[in-house]
């Protein structure tokens, strides 16, 4: 009887565990979290960005025409690279488009880091910035931007009705 009684307690403590736990991959809410930060040495902005994965998988997935699942390898690296590529520009004040160029990506627990880099040899001084990575899947998708230049920090919030804003650092 005792046995039983540890065995009843032990398949409850189980059951609701189970019932009350979600997996990593859901969540209630659509966000990117996207930094650029200047590097004087190299002349270009570092940025990297995180994405849940399974929010950038359906991107993905709608962008090629077939299921895609993101794993460790670089098999995928050309699709991310366009997909990411055409979402996220910058036009400098002098209406020049600025090359941004994929270096890669990694996974991490439930996103998906992404990095890109932009060769800025002139002083920042603002331009264009569309951020509307996800924005064709989610109208709650909030992308937020962290800029770093010289010192200065400033953050940039991008939503559907403004997936691109013009960005200066005072």
């Amino acid at each position: 009887m005792k046995r039983n009684k540890h065995v009843t307690v032990l398949l409850l403590l189980v059951a609701g565990c189970l019932m009350g736990s979600r997996p990593l991959t859901l969540h209630d809410f659509h966000a990117s979290v996207t930094q650029m930060q200047y590097n004087p040495k190299e002349k270009s902005f570092e940025i990297s960005m995180r994405i849940f994965t399974d929010d950038f998988e359906k991107a993905l997935s709608a962008a090629s025409g077939s299921k895609v699942k993101l794993d460790a390898n670089d098999k995928n690296d050309p699709l991310i690279e366009k997909y990411i590529l055409s979402h996220f520009t910058y036009v400098n004040p002098q209406k020049q488009p600025k090359p941004v160029k994929y270096v890669g990506h990694e996974i991490e627990a439930d996103a998906n880091w992404l990095y890109l880099e932009m060769p800025y040899t002139e002083p920042f001084r603002g331009g264009l910035l569309k951020q509307n990575v996800l924005m064709e899947l989610f109208d709650d998708q909030v992308n937020m931007v962290n800029i770093q230049y010289q010192g200065q920090k400033k953050t940039f919030v991008f939503r559907k009705n403004q997936p691109t804003q013009d960005v200066t650092i005072d």
